[in-house]
């Protein structure tokens, strides 16, 4: 496999850092969870990605976040019978071929056009208000 298939829409396994870590001092995610590449954009050192990480913990109101659908679930090799979110209100930007988390495993399926497509618009609408945590 290589970094190729790593790309928008993808679902893999990846060592998240939350905001609320990060502000805590904390350098590392605590462990490896589901994450979907909202953005891969072309560098010449390396693709920027844009990660958002899926959890089961239902978001409070003032968070931005989008349910995933079962069809969207089972596409992706998630849990059909727990209840999971997108978390867009901040994100970790990584680098393809420089990352210490990111490996080229094979992503565990992607998010089809029709449901992550209308969500990478409104990222890019919204991008001012997303939290960036790098983790170069």
């Amino acid at each position: 496999m290589s970094f190729g298939e790593i790309r928008t829409g993808a679902v893999i396994s990846y060592s998240y850092l939350w905001e609320r870590q990060a502000d805590g001092g904390e350098t590392e995610g605590r462990k490896e969870r589901p994450t979907v590449v909202g953005l891969r954009m072309p560098r010449s050192a390396g693709d920027a990605l844009i990660l958002f990480a899926i959890t089961t913990k239902p978001p409070t109101s003032e968070r931005w976040a989008i349910e995933v659908p079962d069809v969207e679930k089972r596409r992706v090799g998630l849990d059909v019978s727990l209840r999971q979110w997108i978390m867009l209100d901040e994100a970790n930007q990584d680098v393809v071929g420089r990352s210490y988390y990111l490996t080229a495993d094979t992503p565990q399926g992607y998010f089809s056009p029709s449901f992550f497509g209308p969500i990478v618009q409104q990222v890019i609408t919204r991008w001012r208000e997303i939290r960036r945590i790098s983790r170069q």
